[in-house]
């Protein structure tokens, strides 16, 4: 039986508050070490990593473990841990070499967020939310108005990563469509069987639940 992991989403809450802690306490050498230099991305590969725990203010912090804690959360139940930390990741990775071809440095964990928010744009769009904490609204609709301000950021720099943005959340959107079209295929295997076995079982706790 495949490991799966059974909490996620707090350990990336612990590490990116640990790290904030360490960037007031260590100042600026520490974020240097780990920030995402867009010319340094083959030298130090691992900033490529260690840019999503860091954050440039109590607010950038704050909103984004916001958003990982009530989305994060939501999406790990509905996947499981392991599919959630590879598109968590997955996505930041891909946000951070998205970023590095128009920006000279990033930081933050909206990139890998975005990802998160992407699954759940194709999972469950229908899903309400207060946007911006105030105005109800659907998610897909919340993702268009999301995606808006990102493109007009890209045009009108404002020292927010927009690409990141965007490409994290169309890495998730990939991601989610690659789950859904996996759910669809489990169900009509599910649906033909008049016996199921220890696999069956398995298999269902791995994709029934998306």
């Amino acid at each position: 039986m495949k490991y799966e992991i059974k909490n996620a989403v707090t350990p990336l809450l612990l590490l990116n508050i640990v790290f904030f802690i360490l960037q007031i306490f260590l100042g600026r050498d520490f974020t240097n070490l780990f920030i995402l230099i867009s010319e340094d991305i083959f030298a130090r590969p691992w900033i490529i990593i260690t840019y999503m725990f860091l954050h440039g203010s109590p607010y950038h912090l704050l909103f984004n473990m916001y958003v990982l804690y009530i989305f994060g959360s939501l999406l790990e139940q509905r996947i499981g841990a392991n599919r959630f930390l590879l598109i968590y990741f997955l996505s930041g990775i891909i946000a951070a070499f998205g970023s590095s071809l128009f920006y000279n440095a990033s930081l933050g964990a909206s990139g890998a967020i975005m990802g998160i928010l992407g699954v759940l744009i194709i999972l469950m769009p229908e899903l309400r939310l207060l946007f911006f904490f105030v105005v109800p609204m659907t998610l897909r609709m919340a993702a268009i108005i999301m995606v808006l301000i990102d493109i007009f950021g890209v045009f009108h720099p404002s020292g927010t990563a927009n690409v990141g943005h965007l490409v994290g959340l169309g890495s998730g959107l990939l991601y989610g469509l690659l789950l859904k079209k996996e759910k669809i295929k489990f169900n009509k295997k599910f649906g033909a069987k008049t016996n199921l076995d220890s696999k069956d079982v398995d298999e269902y706790l791995r994709s029934g639940r998306i």
